[in-house]
């Protein structure tokens, strides 16, 4: 679950009161609009895309306006444009008008969970903004949080004088951006990035003011609900794949599905959310979905579930991976006849192509499964390879990885010459 944007996160900033620029959304009348060109003198006008949809200024979809015909422009053209983030393209839902901040430096700050410590990290830069990838190594820090304390003064003055921060803004930065620490201690985040942050002149006053924001929730927290944003906020545009299968839920077993990369080369069948997690972060951009098919689906429910991943996948996938933990009451034997009955009778109505099956299972049934699904991949002619519950996900994780890479080398075009060689007399 993630938003970007100050549609959404000017009310995350509000809470901790950390400084964020004025914002109206593209409903704003033409008064409304002028009244904000009249008080600032500049305007941004962004996209406004649901879900955290990041890299809009390096797409060329930010517009500076400072008069009201521009800003009227800038809304017809950005209100529904398209963009395209990670391996999706997105329709905008409307637009922004936000206050353009004067400034002489643009200050990257986030807060995440990094997966290799398991503790949360800080980083922070004066020399980024929306450039901060191309900002040096040692112009930027990383800093762990003890959870116990959270972001101490001392930290933050000392890596901005490391960094050779000017001098007039360390002060202004180390009073307000503590406050970040609150927010994401305190509701649920997982993630919270400002980028950029600009130093608003006030008087003789210097004021760090959030102009971008992105967050992610873990939606496992129930503290996240106390920021009562409604329903809307975290909705993402839902592709085909994922409005079909996501019609199947009921009250037995898991069915929903997140399309990661419908370039992806990993077919990835996960049971449960140990398997999802694991399979989702080693397979990176080359698994096509993140699942979690476990929860002891019925026979009729994976078997259909399956025909709809066949239908979308089967003729652009390398790998099917079947991946997941020792079962405690997921039927093995039911869920494999499920998957492999469904992969059946999309071969013999849409014709065979090379797949290599790569299986990592453990739980009640599962040799009566295993052979089941060696019955149908050797009637099909398809290469495949088993593990059980004594080897560790991780290893099947990393072994299917291998295998979808020298399948896409060499294996598949080694494995249809096969096929296709005469057989000797």
């Amino acid at each position: 679950m993630q938003i970007a944007g100050l549609k959404y996160g000017t009310k995350l900033l509000e809470l901790v009161e950390f400084p964020v620029a004025r914002c109206r959304d593209g409903s704003a009348t033409l008064n409304e609009i002028q009244e904000m060109l009249d008080r600032y003198g500049k305007l941004v006008v962004k996209p406004f895309f649901y879900g955290g949809v990041g890299k809009k200024a390096k797409a060329g979809l930010i517009r500076f306006v400072d008069n009201l015909t521009d800003a009227i422009r800038a809304r017809e053209e950005l209100s529904f444009i398209t963009h395209t983030w990670g391996a999706k393209t997105l329709r905008a839902s409307g637009v922004t008008f936000e206050e353009f901040v004067p400034s002489e430096i643009e200050v990257y700050f986030s807060i995440t969970s990094s997966s290799l410590k398991r503790k949360p990290i800080f980083t922070i830069t004066p020399w980024g903004g929306i450039d901060v990838e191309e900002v040096p190594p040692d112009k930027k820090r990383e800093v762990w949080i003890d959870t116990f304390i959270g972001i101490k003064s001392f930290d933050l003055t000392n890596n901005l004088n490391d960094l050779n921060c000017p001098e007039e803004y360390i002060s202004p930065l180390v009073q307000h951006l503590p406050k970040l620490w609150t927010l994401y201690d305190n509701y649920g985040l997982t993630t919270i990035e400002i980028n950029p942050m600009r130093m608003k002149k006030t008087g003789n006053t210097l004021i760090p003011v959030a102009c971008d924001l992105r967050a992610a929730f873990d939606q496992d927290s129930h503290a996240w609900r106390r920021l009562e944003l409604p329903s809307v906020t975290f909705q993402t545009d839902i592709t085909p794949f994922e409005s079909e299968i996501n019609r199947l839920r009921t009250y037995q077993g898991q069915s929903d599905v997140l399309e990661l990369n419908p370039a992806g080369t990993i077919i990835p069948f996960m049971f449960g959310g140990g398997a999802n997690t694991a399979a989702t972060e080693s397979l990176g951009e080359k698994a096509i979905f993140a699942s979690d098919f476990g929860g002891n689906p019925p026979y009729e429910k994976m078997y259909n579930v399956s025909r709809i991943v066949f239908k979308h996948w089967y003729g652009k996938a390398n790998t099917l991976l079947i991946i997941g933990g020792k079962a405690n009451n997921t039927d093995i034997y039911v869920t494999f006849k499920g998957i492999f009955d469904a992969l059946r009778d999309h071969v013999a109505a849409h014709g065979k192509k090379p797949l290599f099956t790569v299986i990592g299972r453990g739980g009640p049934n599962l040799v009566q499964g295993m052979f089941y699904a060696k019955d149908i991949l050797d009637r099909l002619g398809l290469p495949y390879r088993m593990f059980g519950h004594d080897t560790s996900m991780i290893a099947v994780i990393e072994y299917a990885k291998k295998i979808d890479a020298w399948w896409t080398e060499t294996g598949r075009k080694e494995f249809t010459d096969k096929l296709e060689a005469p057989h000797a007399a």
